[in-house]
């Protein structure tokens, strides 16, 4: 991960934009520039993970104009051989052909990359300043105005606070320029449904996660993942140890009393051979992260929180014992293929609906919390299942395929990998178990126990009205919301709501996010 910021305009206040830049230095705590284009300030924190050396830090620059970039380019190679004969390459960083590509395609470059990336570019002819962000917004990009009207973009929110009046995220699958913001790919709007069999489909669920999975092992720097011992993870793990020459390093964490998913994940780290290392955190741990979680999550939506104390725990604890830079994930599984509440849609093409709405707020849920639990660690994400070709086909595959007509949630991609023999047959076929479930039931109620001792129900029910926007609904979500409100004052509206099963479906309408008060929970919790 890197941290980028950007002032886009000529009245900057250094010292301002220096006090705000500084609070994501752990995002790239490996070297630190802030150059003034002429016309503003670019900002840009390294964690060095491809071309490791000096010449690899930004803000690179072209003639008069510069562009930081927190993302990582696939198959950037084939694109810088592509303009090598108009252009010379200083590094070995993957960032380093955006400048020449922007003089080469202009805004048309964003729709050609094969990226989780945002960034900020400086047109030093037209003296305008360009953003953009990749198509499910992996990488994070905010931005707000200043009193001035000046727009203001940062890698976080808390970059920006004090600097603007209004935080708000940039739309993913767009860029700005002129002060507008233009759609270069709505990746969760399939153009045409996909006509393939079953077995078509199936094929091509393996082949293209196979595909992103390998992509994302390229790294000059140590790769590590994270492995809960559900499908999904478990899935991307499996893979990359069929890929690699060398066992692969894998990390849980889990409850010291009841943790589901340590048992899990060592069955799957000793059947692919993985080098496999285990964090057991207490309800001392667990009480004593939440508010610097909150804080680094900028959110007060309680999935989003839960799930980020064991994810932030076991990072944390990466970052300390290893040398690992690199983790890969298994976040955006569940939005396309559905999560155990889906299993109640009313009919596919409601099915469809639901995934269209979850890829388009990804960004401010399960992906948001992958990224602030690793970048705060001072390591990057890379996130196999948002591989956009991936995501484009999934997304295209005909709804009456994926909603669950089989009697197991996300069928096709247990199917697709039931003949390679890459995972154990009770692990490939395991019910699905939320990620701060399967930490342990203990975590959960933990939390809640201790937002019940915290207020009282008058003093609940009065605090609550103080929101109208996502009012809090249980003491839990009150608790949250303040902590949220502590750091990032007045910007609630940052996310779109609480992430809830759909309410409008029968067996849906429930007061928690956890799968635990579904009906069709079942062998989720053993």
């Amino acid at each position: 991960m890197c941290s980028i910021m950007g002032y886009c305009g000529g009245s900057a206040d250094l010292e301002k934009f220096q006090k705000g830049f500084e609070e994501t230095v752990s995002r790239g705590p490996d070297d630190s520039r802030i150059v003034d284009t002429g016309n503003g300030l670019l900002g840009f924190h390294r964690l060095a993970i491809m071309g490791l050396t000096p010449s690899g830090m930004q803000p690179f620059q072209l003639g008069d104009s510069y562009v930081v970039c927190n993302g990582e380019i696939y198959g950037f190679q084939k694109l810088r051989e592509q303009l090598s004969d108009r252009y010379s390459f200083a590094s070995d960083s993957d960032c380093e052909i955006l400048l020449p590509m922007y003089r080469e395609y202009g805004t048309e470059m964003f729709a050609m990359l094969d990226a989780e990336f945002a960034c900020i570019l400086y047109d030093g002819e037209t003296k305008e300043y360009i953003a953009a962000r990749d198509p499910i917004g992996i990488r994070p990009l905010y931005y707000g105005y200043d009193e001035a009207g000046v727009i203001v973009f940062a890698s976080e929110a808390k970059n920006l606070v004090g600097l603007v009046e209004r935080i708000m995220p940039f739309p993913p699958g767009h860029y700005y320029r002129n002060g507008e913001f233009t759609c270069f790919c709505d990746i969760a709007r399939a153009e045409a449904v996909c006509g393939d069999d079953l077995d078509t489909v199936c094929r091509n669920i393996h082949d293209k996660l196979t595909a992103g999975v390998e992509k994302r092992l390229v790294s000059d720097a140590k790769v590590g993942f994270l492995l809960s011992g559900g499908l999904d993870s478990s899935l991307v793990c499996a893979i990359a140890a069929k890929s690699s020459d060398q066992p692969i390093r894998t990390f849980a964490i889990g409850m010291s009393e009841d943790a589901i998913d340590l048992k899990y994940a060592r069955q799957v780290a000793d059947f692919i051979g993985s080098d496999h290392q285990e964090v057991i955190i207490t309800k001392e741990d667990v009480l004593a992260a939440l508010e610097p979680v909150v804080h680094l999550l900028g959110t007060y939506d309680i999935t989003t929180i839960r799930a980020s104390i064991g994810m932030y725990l076991v990072c944390r604890a990466i970052h300390q014992q290893t040398d690992v830079r690199v983790l890969l994930t298994g976040e955006v599984s569940d939005e396309l293929f559905g999560y155990k509440y889906t299993d109640f849609a009313p009919s596919p093409e409601a099915f469809q609906q639901e995934a269209e709405k979850r890829v388009r707020e990804l960004h401010m849920y399960d992906v948001l919390r992958a990224d602030r639990c690793i970048s705060v660690n001072s390591l990057e994400a890379r996130v196999p299942f948002g591989d956009l070709d991936f995501v484009k086909y999934v997304m295209a595959i005909d709804p009456e395929k994926k909603v669950n007509v089989y009697g197991k949630g996300k069928y096709l991609l247990r199917k697709a990998f039931a003949e390679d023999g890459i995972l154990p047959e009770e692990i490939l076929w395991r019910e699905k178990a939320a990620f701060s479930d399967a930490v342990g039931h203990s975590m959960v109620d933990h939390l809640k126990e201790y937002a019940e001792a915290y207020y009282t129900d008058e003093e609940f029910e009065s605090r609550r009205q103080a929101y109208d926007h996502a009012r809090p609904f249980t003491k839990e979500s009150l608790l949250y919301r303040e902590l949220f409100e502590k750091y990032y004052p007045g910007q609630s509206q940052m996310v779109a709501d609480f992430w809830m099963p759909n309410r409008e479906w029968e067996g849906c309408d429930v007061n928690d996010p956890s799968a635990r008060v579904l009906s069709n929970y079942g062998g989720s919790g053993i």
